[in-house]
């Protein structure tokens, strides 16, 4: 039931800024118990988690990425919006924007996936 669909460039500039926005159906962004994620994959790479935000609203970030990191949320629109800052052709990858029960503890324990959007970061 519930459908998630990443929307965004897929072509961005070395220095720029990635904007990608998932829109959330068959369920409410806000529901108890689910926060929402987004992950990546790099070609011939795993899954890297990136960033996500809780039902609350609360934000939580990798470590490695925060300083480039801004993740929101438009809770009339129900969908969620990241935005990755400085890129460079490293960051190209497939992007993901996912839910995940909380109850089940591990970053990568989602149950609902977009299709997922190939980012690629050249000049």
């Amino acid at each position: 039931q519930v459908q998630l669909q990443e929307s965004g460039p897929g072509l961005v500039k070395p220095s720029q800024t990635l904007s990608l926005t998932c829109t959330v159906s068959g369920g409410s962004i806000e529901a108890h118990g689910y926060d929402w994620t987004w992950i990546r994959q790099p070609p011939g790479k795993g899954l890297e988690w990136m960033a996500a935000i809780a039902f609350s609203g609360s934000p939580a970030y990798n470590p490695s990425l925060l300083g480039r990191l801004s993740i929101s949320r438009d809770t009339s629109m129900n969908h969620f919006t990241l935005h990755l800052s400085s890129v460079t052709p490293q960051d190209t990858a497939v992007y993901y924007c996912a839910r995940r029960p909380i109850a089940t503890m591990g970053l990568y324990d989602l149950d609902y996936w977009g299709k997922g959007t190939l980012v690629t970061v050249s000049s």
